[in-house]
């Protein structure tokens, strides 16, 4: 009887079969991400420099190329639709209107928390750390998130369930994660869901890549720390102006920072509706598997 099934024309019991499904593939991906972020952590640490700064430039080098080692020889290639999401195609040009809009966002929040009277510049700050929260706030939190997020529980997620359920299983888990930053509260979480969750899966929905993401991402977070001074998720960043944030929870963020404001949330959210809307509008929105199935 097992021999007779193992030999059927749908081969339903190969281990192929289990591998290609959806949710083991995600599962998988997830573990070598794990296991490739750690790896580069060990082998980053054991380097033998004195200096701090280049200890973290090499380290997070190290980690960062591990990853995307890892990434391009093995998670991209799994699943039954391997799909390489950090392709060389438009990824400067997708890149760099990432980082553009994710600085352009920002600035609008603190212009509008400036004309509320809730961002008071208070001088000047310095570029000492500026090198360090690029990499540390913005380049490695983006690109490690995105991947993650977009480029492995959205993706997979969407294979099975759809474009809609991809969109608010990843968002909700990334509103939850901010949870454990300081000074977070449930609305800061419920904002971080919206805004961010919305406009970075809506970015990806629309390219089919992670570039436009990571740009979003890594822009967002940089100019709200290191340029205007103020929180990043709750983490005080030492930036190039001094400033501070007074005034109610919904305006100031309550010490999380404009992206637990009415500010963030509105303009955040808007350019994710816009995202997600024009991936509609350009026939990317990806049906549920058995519905899928069931059209064949």
């Amino acid at each position: 009887m097992t021999e007779v099934l193992l030999q059927g024309p749908a081969e339903r019991f190969s281990f192929r079969r289990i591998a290609d499904f959806p949710l083991v593939a995600m599962l998988v991906a997830t573990v070598l991400l794990v296991l490739a972020a750690g790896t580069g952590q060990n082998f980053g640490n054991s380097v033998p420099i004195q200096s701090a700064v280049a200890k973290m430039v090499v380290r997070n080098a190290v980690i960062f190329t591990i990853v995307l080692l890892t990434y391009k020889l093995a998670i991209a290639r799994l699943g039954a639709s391997p799909r390489d999401d950090l392709r060389g195609s438009r990824a400067l040009v997708n890149l760099g209107l990432g980082l553009l809009l994710g600085f352009l966002l920002m600035a609008a929040a603190v212009g509008a928390a400036a004309v509320a009277h809730v961002y008071n510049l208070r001088g000047e700050g310095d570029d000492s750390q500026l090198l360090h929260a690029l990499i540390t706030a913005a380049i490695m939190p983006a690109f490690m998130e995105e991947l993650l997020f977009r480029g492995i529980l959205f993706r997979w997620i969407e294979e099975f369930a759809g474009s809609w359920a991809a969109l608010l299983i990843t968002s909700a888990l990334f509103g939850l994660i901010h949870i454990f930053n300081p000074g977070a509260t449930w609305f800061s979480s419920f904002a971080i869901a919206l805004e961010a969750g919305l406009m970075l899966g809506g970015a990806y929905m629309l390219t089919r890549s992670l570039w436009l993401p990571i740009g979003i991402h890594a822009a967002w977070n940089f100019a709200q720390g290191e340029v205007f001074g103020v929180p990043v998720s709750g983490i005080a960043v030492h930036g190039l102006l001094k400033a501070r944030l007074s005034g109610p929870p919904l305006l100031s963020g309550a010490g999380f920072g404009l992206e637990a404001t009415i500010f963030a949330l509105v303009l955040a959210t808007s350019a994710g509706v816009a995202f997600v809307w024009l991936a509609v509008r350009s026939g990317e929105l990806v049906a549920p598997s058995w519905v899928r199935r069931s059209d064949l």
